[in-house]
């Protein structure tokens, strides 16, 4: 079978049957369901080997499988939704493990010698991150699921994200209508990019509601993110004489459940939040791996954008009994 049957089938051009292939943005939704339809009941497979040949482009993104660090990873619902969202821009996504920075990089090496993708994906985002420079450095092109910590306006490549601060804010601001005055916060160690954009939320809404008396600093504990270390700085906060706690992530507000009846928010919404009743805040990973891959297409498709897209996203609050 041959792009020409496709065309013939689906009653439309052979162009369009390549942009379908190949930019399926670049064409309606009802043609390009009609174009699929006619490719699935010719069973039509594209020769990825001749379109590298003529299009100098392999159409993969490779991305790293995060490792768990608390036992309650949600990476899964961002490269599911990262996969199904490349699919159905023409790309396929090739999956890679690395322990650290440098690991990271000469993997990065490998993988450009053996499969040559056209982009990376690439999360966990810290301070110094020096993924970024060196594909930068190699015109390589990427989007990062995370900030550029440390990096003044958003830094100089796309990037998406989740604004944490606006989470914590949102639940703290319940908490207070609530009737809560006295809400504590526990977090990860101080330089963490993720866990001090959480954290200044949870202060600035205290500060907004008590611009003189916050008692911010009284009322915040640092772990290691831990269910074990969430519950001995819980037990510590409360008595204390915190009424409440917001949670760097549910890992931690799962321990904190323990420590008695105050209530408990915490973030990322895992299916443990869900199964035991807690309150979480929900990052919107399917949204934001759609925006990842779109950030691509327009970098591999587009020429050069003007300026670097950023992208920051919001998460929402699930209201459970336990607060």
């Amino acid at each position: 079978m041959t792009i020409a049957d496709v065309a013939r089938r689906a009653n439309v051009s052979r162009q369009t049957v390549s942009n379908v292939l190949n930019s399926p943005d670049l064409v309606r939704e009802e043609t390009r369901e009609r174009v699929r339809q006619a490719v699935e009941e010719l069973g039509y497979r594209v020769n990825q080997a001749a379109r590298r040949m003529r299009t100098g482009r392999s159409r993969l993104l490779a991305v790293r499988i995060e490792q768990t660090q608390d036992g309650m990873n949600v990476f899964d619902r961002f490269l599911h939704g990262l996969t199904e969202s490349a699919a159905k821009a023409g790309y396929r996504v090739i999956l890679y493990s690395a322990d650290d920075d440098r690991s990271e990089i000469a993997t990065f090496d490998d993988l450009l010698g053996a499969y040559e993708p056209d982009a990376f994906v690439l999360t966990g985002t810290h301070y110094g991150d020096v993924r970024t420079s060196w594909l930068a450095e190699r015109e390589l092109a990427f989007v990062t699921f995370g900030r550029p910590w440390g990096m003044p306006e958003g830094g100089d490549h796309p990037w998406v994200d989740v604004d944490g601060a606006a989470g914590t804010a949102a639940a703290t601001r319940h908490l207070l209508d609530a009737g809560h005055r006295r809400i504590g916060f526990i977090g990860w160690p101080e330089g963490s990019g993720v866990g001090d954009d959480r954290r200044s939320g949870w202060v600035r809404a205290l500060e907004a509601a008590s611009p003189k008396g916050s008692e911010a600093g009284a009322l915040e504990r640092r772990t290691d993110g831990s269910a074990a270390e969430g519950e001995a700085a819980a037990r510590e906060l409360i008595a204390a004489g915190a009424t409440a706690l917001v949670c760097v992530s549910d890992s931690v507000a799962l321990g904190a459940m323990q420590a008695g009846p105050a209530p408990v928010i915490g973030f990322d919404d895992t299916p443990v939040a869900a199964a035991i009743g807690l309150t979480s805040l929900s990052q919107p990973l399917s949204d934001a791996a759609v925006r990842c891959v779109r950030v691509l297409t327009r970098l591999l498709e587009d020429d050069s954008p003007d300026k670097p897209d950023h992208v920051l996203l919001q998460p929402s609050l699930v209201i459970r009994r336990t607060a």
